[in-house]
């Protein structure tokens, strides 16, 4: 479970966030608003990215700012630019980078590696160069980077952002087969039309907390006035 008590923040004097409160739960949530809202803010807390002013925000019990590593072992982060986070020169390096942390010794790192890659398409290309997948691939290949790690919650940051209609198709498809707790900050409405419940930030604050139908209807009109 996932609150948020009372949350705060801003840069350079201006708030960005004000007196959230939010009890996070569904399996899928998806969060929306306008550029500048705090939707990024209010995510990148979730890992510890962001701390609050003031006010607390907890996962599964752990308070984040008191206990960042044990949440970023719980909570992976995706960003919307996947080559923030692939490192390494091969697909299979960048996977068996992340498993480096544990305590998994060379072949089991290996056999893992060549696990996960396998379910999410990329069996295939285990020595190619990362930097010559396609977008929808390079996605996938950060996605697989934080589940090989096994944390209970992911947090994707606009991962739809530089991918064209078909790779936007297989990221969906590939969330909707998750079964850790996902959260997504999207401008792609319709990623999230299926999703267990939808939040819309406006402002710093929460102006709908709803089903999906109903807060998209409510943001829809609220851009449109």
């Amino acid at each position: 479970m996932i609150e948020f008590d009372q949350v705060s923040h801003g840069y350079d004097g201006r708030a960005v966030l004000r007196d959230i409160s939010l009890t996070l739960t569904e399996r899928r949530i998806g969060i929306v608003g306008a550029n500048g809202s705090g939707k990024s803010t209010l995510a990148r807390m979730l890992n510890a990215l962001v701390v609050p002013d003031a006010g607390t925000v907890t996962v599964n019990g752990l308070n984040v700012a008191k206990n960042k590593r044990q949440v970023r072992r719980d909570v992976g982060f995706i960003f919307s630019d996947p080559d923030r986070q692939i490192i390494m020169p091969t697909v299979r390096e960048d996977i068996e980078l992340s498993l480096r942390r544990t305590s998994l010794g060379k072949d089991e790192r290996a056999r893992k590696a060549v696990e996960v890659l396998t379910r999410f398409g990329l069996g295939g290309h285990l020595d190619h160069p990362a930097n010559r997948l396609s977008g929808g691939q390079k996605q996938l290949l950060a996605l697989a980077s934080i589940l090989v790690t096994e944390p209970r919650v992911i947090v994707a940051d606009e991962p739809t952002t530089l991918l064209d209609l078909r790779n936007a198709g297989l990221l969906r498809r590939t969330f909707a087969g998750l079964d850790e707790q996902l959260i997504v900050v999207t401008h792609d409405l319709d990623f999230v039309d299926d999703f267990d419940r939808v939040i819309v930030i406006d402002d710093g604050r929460v102006a709908a907390d709803d089903s999906p139908a109903a807060a998209l209807a409510f943001y829809r009109k609220m851009m449109a006035a």
